[in-house]
């Protein structure tokens, strides 16, 4: 039997999601990876295997606000992340959670980019 802690199963969890969706130059995949010093966002079209548009906490906008990849920080970035696909003409996305719980700044950063304009 398999070891069983919180990185193999998330990483079953992210294949299993990655099964189920896929991303196309209409409607990009929107991937948010979250490592334990920063946050990722990517718009991709997975047909074609590009990346359209991209943000994350090392983005100078980002770190011009002095905010923190935290739960303020995951506002801010959902909200730079929906600025960025409005700029490559994005309004539909399909929500990659790359394995993480939909639950803390995954929810904020998804929220976020709703209210500004994303269709999930």
């Amino acid at each position: 039997m398999a070891v069983k802690n919180r990185k193999t199963m998330r990483a079953r969890r992210h294949l299993r999601i990655r099964k189920k969706i896929s991303g196309t130059a209409v409607r990009p995949r929107f991937c948010v990876s979250i490592t334990t010093n920063h946050i990722y966002c990517q718009f991709i079209d997975d047909v074609s295997g590009a990346t359209l548009a991209s943000t994350s906490s090392l983005d100078p906008k980002f770190k011009s606000e002095n905010a923190k990849p935290n739960m303020a920080g995951a506002v801010l970035l959902g909200k730079l992340a929906a600025e960025a696909a409005k700029a490559a003409n994005v309004t539909e996305v399909v929500f990659d959670r790359s394995g993480y719980n939909y639950h803390g700044r995954m929810k904020a950063i998804a929220e976020t980019a709703r209210e500004n304009g994303l269709k999930f």
